[in-house]
């Protein structure tokens, strides 16, 4: 598949599904285990899927990264510091502009903040 970035290849695309691998992470994994961008599930041998599968439970991914940065946002509104407000009225935290673009940083900083 063609993107405007480049190509992207089928394995990359499958290990980018998961919440927390991009591009690098998935592409450096790929290389790691000398797997060809193109090939079937079926062509691998076991030793390389058990192997990849193991590098990626040792990778925080998925559930554990989205738990780990809920924590850290409710780590900063327990104690009060600047960022963890902002996090807490749902307003942009590094700075952005509020006068006139408050409704599109709302929009996208939609993060589990309150309880």
């Amino acid at each position: 598949m063609w993107t405007p970035g480049g190509p992207v290849h089928p394995w990359q695309k499958s290990l980018e599904s998961f919440y927390g691998l991009g591009h690098q992470t998935s592409s450096r994994l790929l290389s790691k285990f000398c797997i060809h961008p193109y090939a079937k599930i079926g062509s691998l041998p076991n030793r390389t899927v058990t192997a990849l599968t193991a590098e990626l439970s040792n990778l925080t991914i998925e559930n554990d990264l989205k738990r780990k940065l809920r924590d850290n946002i409710r780590r900063l509104r327990d104690m009060g510091s600047y960022r963890g407000r902002r996090h807490a009225m749902g307003l942009p935290v590094r700075g952005q502009r509020t006068r006139t673009q408050i409704t599109t940083a709302r929009k996208f900083n939609k993060v589990e903040r309150h309880g």
